[in-house]
């Protein structure tokens, strides 16, 4: 048996979906008061003045916390069922699948939401490692631990199992977050392309 770890978004999918499912499930006031709050931090992100990880974590304080966790599980159900199979990317897809067939052990490795990433996981039979939310009293307060991006993500994979256990890692991944985890394998995909 072989090991097969998938990124999510941009391997699997065809863009970002984190910004997709924010304004699916963010109220829209409080989507327009948060967009002029992080315009500035949103547009450090893009000009690389800021890293991901803290832009990311401005974006779930303004936009969820305080939010209704079972509303919210139900909003990324919904999603996962509704939104997420018009941006999957076929050739990806087919890959996973001939994972599945040979019977390799698969893992999504992703630094997107848990709320949406488990119920898509849990339809098709693969595992998960990503960002989980924290919540308090029933309403989410933030990030429950690191994002699983960069060195996290390889963390992710070897607490939940031994890599030298299998005959070969095979890891797909778009972005320099994923550089970590593809520097685990014996077979690397990067944006769909082999690389050494």
């Amino acid at each position: 048996m072989d090991l097969a770890l998938f990124d999510f978004d941009g391997t699997l999918t065809t863009r970002e979906t984190f910004p997709d499912f924010m304004r699916y499930a963010v109220a829209r006031p409080r989507l327009l008061v948060g967009g002029l709050l992080l315009a500035p931090v949103v547009f450090g992100y893009r000009r690389g003045w800021v890293a991901g990880n803290p832009t990311r974590a401005s974006i779930v304080q303004i936009g969820l916390r305080g939010v209704d966790a079972c509303r919210l599980r139900a909003q990324g159900e919904a999603f996962a069922r509704d939104v997420l199979p018009d941006v999957l990317r076929p050739e990806a897809m087919a890959r996973l699948q001939w994972h599945r067939e040979r019977g390799d052990r698969i893992l999504v490795v992703s630094g997107s939401l848990d709320v949406y990433l488990a119920p898509w996981c849990a339809a098709r039979g693969v595992e998960l490692a990503c960002s989980v939310l924290a919540e308090r009293d029933g309403r989410i307060t933030g990030y429950a631990g690191p994002q699983c991006v960069g060195e996290e993500k390889v963390h992710r994979v070897r607490a939940l199992c031994d890599p030298h256990a299998y005959a070969a890692i095979h890891a797909y991944g778009d972005t320099h977050e994923d550089v970590a985890m593809l520097a685990m394998a014996d077979y690397r995909t990067y944006r769909g392309q082999a690389v050494a």
